[in-house]
C-alpha cells in the first residue's frame, strides 16, 4: 500500500511546530519554564503572511523579549517562498511582461506583486545573467556561429539602431552553448574585432571554423583574431543574395539550381556544379546572379573540409538565426530601450533561457568525428 499523501494543512502545522521548537532552542527553556540558562522571554505572537506555491498562508511567529527571533524555515523579511520567486524570474526570462507577471501571480498564488518587487526580481535575474555572460570559457569549441541583430535604443539623446552581437559554440562534447553577447554601435570592423577578442580573452579556443553571413568587416575580424580558423559563409544568406538578382518568375528554377551546388558529395563536384549553374544563369541572361555565384560560392563550401555527417548543420547559420527570432520576439515587447545595459541584459537573459531549455540538452554534433 502506498504511503499516505501529506495534506497542505499537515505541512503547515509541521512548519508551525518547527518554528516553536526553534524559539524554545533560542530561549533555552520550554514554555513557562524557569531556568538559570534562560536568555529571553516569550511575548506572544504576530501574524506573518507568506506566499507559497500552494497559495497565500498566514503563520504565527513568536515574539521574544531579550533577543531577536530568526527562523531557518523563513528568511527575515521574506514574503514569498523561494520557489515562488524562482518561478517569477523564470517567467520574466521566458518573455512574460512584468505587467502580466502580476496577473499570473494573482491567479496562481492569490497574491499580486508590486512594480518594485518585479524590478527587484529582474535585478536578481540580471545578476545571474551577467555572471553567465562573462563566465570563463574553459572548454574547446571547434564550431562557432556568429551573427548580429539590431535593436533600437537611446543613444546620446536620440534613438538609434544599435547592434547586439552573439556567438554560439559547439563544445567538445557536441552540445551547443551561447558563449557570448555584446553590444556595438554598428556591425563595424572595430566592433567585431572587439567582440571576437573579448571571446578569446575569456578562453575561447580550439575554433576550427566560424560561420556567419557575408560581411567583409566580419571576415576581416575573424581572420585577424582567429587566423587558424576557417570561415564558412552561410549558404542561406548566399541563396538570398543570389536570388535577389533574379526576377520573381525565375526564382524557383534558380533556387533549385543553387541548392544543387551544395548537395554534391565533394568540394570538386560542388565547384564543377557551381560552374555549370553560373553558365546556365548567363544563358538565362542573369549575368548579375551568375557573377554572384562565381565570386561567392567558394566561401560557402568550407564545410566540405569537415566530416560529411556535419555538413548539413554547419553550412548554414540556422543555429543562431533561430536565436535571433527569439530575441526579436522578446525585445519587440519593449520597443525602444532607454540604455544599452537594459537591452544587452534582456537579450542575454533570453539567450540564457533558451540555452537552459531542451535545446541546450540535445547533442548537436558528433565531435569525435573530427579526430578521425
Amino acid at each position: 500500500m502506498s504511503d499516505p499523501i501529506v495534506s497542505f494543512d499537515e505541512a503547515l502545522r509541521s512548519a508551525a511546530s518547527r518554528i516553536e521548537e526553534e524559539a524554545d532552542d533560542l530561549i533555552k527553556a520550554d514554555r513557562y519554564e524557569r531556568t538559570v540558562e534562560r536568555e529571553a522571554y516569550r511575548a506572544g505572537h504576530y501574524e506573518r503572511g507568506l506566499t507559497t506555491t500552494s497559495g497565500q498562508i498566514t503563520l504565527k511567529m513568536p515574539k521574544l523579549k531579550g533577543t531577536r527571533f530568526a527562523t531557518a524555515i523563513i528568511e527575515r523579511c521574506r514574503r514569498r517562498e523561494t520557489s515562488v520567486e524562482e518561478a517569477m524570474i523564470e517567467m520574466y526570462l521566458a518573455g512574460v511582461p512584468t505587467g502580466r507577471i502580476e496577473d499570473v501571480s494573482e491567479i496562481l498564488w492569490g497574491a499580486s506583486v508590486s512594480a518594485a518587487t518585479a524590478s527587484n526580481l529582474s535585478e536578481k535575474a540580471f545578476e545571474a545573467v551577467e555572471e553567465r555572460r562573462s563566465r570563463p570559457l574553459t572548454r574547446s569549441y571547434p564550431h562557432v556561429f556568429v551573427d548580429g541583430i539590431y535593436l533600437k535604443r537611446s543613444w546620446g539623446g536620440a534613438f538609434e539602431n544599435v547592434a547586439v552581437m552573439a556567438a554560439i559554440g559547439v563544445n567538445d562534447d557536441g552540445y551547443r552553448e551561447v558563449i557570448g553577447a555584446a553590444e556595438g554601435f554598428t556591425e563595424s570592423s572595430e566592433c567585431w574585432r572587439e567582440f571576437l577578442s573579448w571571446l578569446k580573452s575569456r578562453g575561447l579556443s580550439g575554433a576550427r571554423m566560424l560561420a556567419g553571413d557575408k560581411a567583409a568587416v566580419m571576415t576581416g575580424a575573424i581572420a585577424e583574431v582567429f587566423p587558424d580558423a576557417a570561415y564558412q559563409r552561410c549558404t542561406a544568406h548566399f541563396y538570398r543574395n543570389a536570388l535577389s538578382k533574379v526576377p520573381k518568375s525565375k526564382r524557383g528554377q534558380a533556387a533549385a539550381m543553387l541548392k544543387a551546388i551544395h548537395s554534391q558529395e565533394s568540394l570538386e563536384a560542388s565547384m564543377e556544379r557551381a560552374a555549370g549553374v553560373a553558365e546556365k544563369l548567363e544563358g538565362m541572361k542573369l549575368q548579375a546572379a551568375a557573377k554572384c555565384v562565381r565570386d561567392g560560392v567558394a566561401e560557402t563550401l568550407t564545410y566540405t573540409r569537415f566530416p560529411m555527417r556535419h555538413w548539413r548543420r554547419i553550412r548554414a547559420n540556422n543555429a543562431i538565426e533561430r536565436l535571433n527570432r527569439e530575441i526579436r520576439r522578446r525585445t519587440r515587447v519593449v520597443g525602444t530601450f532607454l540604455d544599452g545595459r537594459s537591452a544587452l541584459m534582456l537579450v542575454t537573459a533570453r539567450l540564457k533561457y533558451v540555452a537552459d531549455s531542451e535545446r541546450g540538452s540535445r547533442r548537436y554534433l558528433d565531435v569525435s568525428l573530427l579526430d578521425e
